[in-house]
């Protein structure tokens, strides 16, 4: 990874961060917000590579596991095996497609629910988890859209850029 990669991709972590855990909380009063680690990571999946990758999706997953205050490493492990599946056929697919990088996050929204309703399922006795998920599955997957349909406006979106 370049240094100017690098730089740019810790400055979108950080941005992000601040976005998802302070900044949206304030000023959007729906209870969906969108998910921007997810969306960075499925860029990650897209158009990085395995060394640099699989490490930092572990990471985004565990840094919005610290912001959310939930169960320590449950988004960290749902993050990690979505990114090994959309990576293992990122390479047959025309991975700067705009349109294919929305549908990517769509897919990862409802694979990232999934996994973390059979964790829970599995490990946690929670009670009417399942209809509290599904009830909020389509509201999540439109505002994630909507976040990454945004991002792919910006011009450097479009440019090549080099991840890993």
């Amino acid at each position: 990874m370049s240094r100017r990669g690098m730089l740019l991709l810790v400055v979108s972590i950080v941005a992000a961060v601040i976005l998802q855990a302070s900044v949206l909380p304030v000023h959007v009063t729906t209870f969906f917000k969108p998910d921007l680690l997810l969306v960075i990571m499925v860029f990650l999946a897209l158009r990085g590579s395995y060394e640099s990758g699989t490490p930092l999706a572990w990471l985004l997953g565990l840094l919005k596991d610290v912001f959310s205050g939930l169960y320590l490493g449950l988004n960290a492990f749902t993050f990690l095996i979505i990114f090994l599946f959309i990576k293992s056929i990122a390479d047959r697919l025309y991975a700067e497609s705009s349109f294919l990088f929305v549908v990517t996050v769509t897919a990862a929204t409802v694979g990232c629910v999934a996994g973390n309703f059979l964790l829970l399922f599995l490990f946690a006795n929670v009670p009417g988890i399942f209809f509290s998920m599904l009830i909020g599955l389509l509201p999540h997957l439109l505002v994630n859209a909507f976040a990454a349909s945004l991002l792919t406006l910006l011009p450097s979106f479009s440019r090549e850029v080099e991840v890993a």
